[in-house]
Parts: structure tokens; C-alpha cells; sequence
């Protein structure tokens, strides 16, 4: 069957599909012998013979699919590989579990909290497709920002040349000893470190930054740098295309204040 040649490749478990595009982009990417650079070019798995950097990956039947979920401790990068040698987030798992696996997104080297590490390239373009799944944050934040500023960031800011999507922000707690406030933000689509500029651009730095739940996926009963595979009802929930709804939290443009849930105390 004839398949663009960037899902053939996310499908063996080489990266995500953007991922795939950069090495056919690169010239890194072969079909019987001739290289090819055009996105939209098709290839049959079975047939054809397909190598990434002179490595054979058509042929035969496609790899199981395997799903870990690992709570990424701060000082962790989520890619598959540093030219500078820094801690990966596969380093996370036991050797053995490592091989084929790569990250669904990123998490900042100084973010911690949920990613997850796969080799099925369909859910990695699925997950990191906007506007598909909200992934929560908790974010502890230098001082108490107002409620008009927090506002404007539920709404969306312009950053750069772009504007973020409205999200969802929600009071934690406002600790006493250091007068930092904790956020639970939930965003559906993100951009590079995009809470910590949206923070940055009322004034307030984020502290600590972790990411709680992606999708129905959550940290619970997962410690810090700890992992465990996907059950099949979370890898199931991820994959199903769910009609989207409107974030929790966002009132029509009219309204001029939100209220913030009720607080709830919070271990920092």
C-alpha cells in the first residue's frame, strides 16, 4: 500500500512525522537507492526499499507498538540526541526499553512532568497536532499577578509575530512564605516555552513549571523521574478525535472579569 514516505518513516519509530520531513529535507532519506527530498513523495512499505542514513526500515511486518510514560525531572531534554551530551529523557528508562523510542513534544530542559516515549509515529502527529488535546500545567510564578493581567493571558497575548490561543487559568494558591502564587494553566495548543513568556510579558517569571495531564493522562501515583507504560484505555483516549470543546474557564469577550476557582493548598 502506498503511504507518504514521512509516516513510513514516524511509523518505524524514527521520530514524528515533522521530525521525518527534516531528514528527507536533509537528503538522509532513500527510496531504491535514489534520494528523495519531496515531501509529498509515496512509497510501499513492502515493496520498496526505504533507508534513513543507509538503514533499511521497509520490509517485513511493522514493529510493535510501545508506550511509556515518564514524569521528566528538571535537567532532562526531550529529544533523542545532544551534541553536548546533556541527560535525554530515555535516560529515564532501563536500557533495554530505550531502543526506538522518542519523545511525543517537549518539555524545557528546566520544565518538569509528563511526556511520553513511543515508536508509533501516528499518535506522536496526533498528539503534537494543535488543538487537539489540553495538557495542564501547574506553575508557581514570582509575586501575584492581578486579575486583569491574568485576563489578558486567558484571552491570548501577542508574542512575537504570533498570538497565543485563549487558555485556561485557574488560582492554586498564593504561598506566604516567598509571596509566589500558583496557576493550574491549561493550553490545547502551545508554542516554544510558551508559559513561561506569557508570564514573563506581565512581569511575573515562572518559578517552577511542570505539566500535570495530557488529555485523560494523568501524574498520579507517578513519582518524579519514575516511568510505566500506557494501559490500553489511555494509548485508546489519546487516539480517539474528540469533538472539541471549549476550554474550561473562558467566558465570552464581553465579560470583563473571570473569577478564579477556589484555592487549594498546595506543597510547592
Amino acid at each position: 500500500m502506498q503511504e507518504r514516505i514521512q509516516k513510513i518513516i514516524a511509523n518505524a519509530g524514527l521520530g514524528s512525522r515533522r521530525a521525518a520531513e527534516e531528514m528527507m529535507l536533509r537528503g538522509e532519506v532513500t527510496v531504491n537507492g535514489e534520494r528523495v527530498t519531496e515531501l509529498g513523495k509515496k512509497a510501499d512499505r513492502e515493496h520498496d526499499h526505504i533507508k534513513v542514513r543507509g538503514r533499511l526500515i521497509s520490509g517485513g511486518r511493522q514493529q510493535e507498538k510501545r508506550y511509556f510514560l515518564i514524569n521528566k525531572l528538571r535537567g532532562y531534554l526531550s529529544s533523542v540526541s545532544d551534541p553536548k551530551n546533556r541527560p535525554l529523557v530515555a535516560h529515564l528508562l532501563p536500557p533495554s526499553a530505550r531502543r526506538g523510542l522518542h519523545p511525543v513534544g517537549r518539555l524545557d530542559f528546566n520544565t518538569e512532568g509528563l511526556i511520553i516515549l513511543t515508536n508509533d509515529g501516528e499518535l506522536t502527529h496526533l498528539l503534537t497536532k494543535g488543538g487537539r488535546v489540553d495538557k495542564v500545567y501547574h506553575v508557581k510564578v514570582k509575586g501575584s499577578p492581578s486579575e486583569e493581567q491574568i485576563e489578558r493571558l486567558r484571552r491570548g497575548i501577542s508574542l512575537g509575530k504570533t498570538r497565543t490561543a485563549p487558555a485556561a487559568i485557574k488560582l492554586i494558591e498564593r504561598t506566604r512564605e516567598a509571596g509566589n502564587t500558583w496557576f493550574e494553566v491549561t493550553l490545547r495548543e502551545g508554542k516554544n516555552q510558551q508559559i513561561r513568556r506569557m508570564f514573563d510579558s506581565i512581569g511575573h517569571s515562572v518559578v517552577k513549571l511542570r505539566r500535570v495531564k495530557i488529555g485523560k493522562v494523568t501524574d498520579a501515583g507517578l513519582a518524579p523521574g519514575q516511568h510505566r507504560e500506557l494501559t490500553s484505555n489511555e494509548v485508546k483516549s489519546l487516539l480517539q478525535r474528540p469533538a472539541i470543546a471549549k476550554l474550561p474557564g473562558i467566558k465570552p469577550l464581553k465579560s470583563k472579569t473571570h473569577r478564579t476557582g477556589p484555592i487549594i493548598r498546595r506543597k510547592s
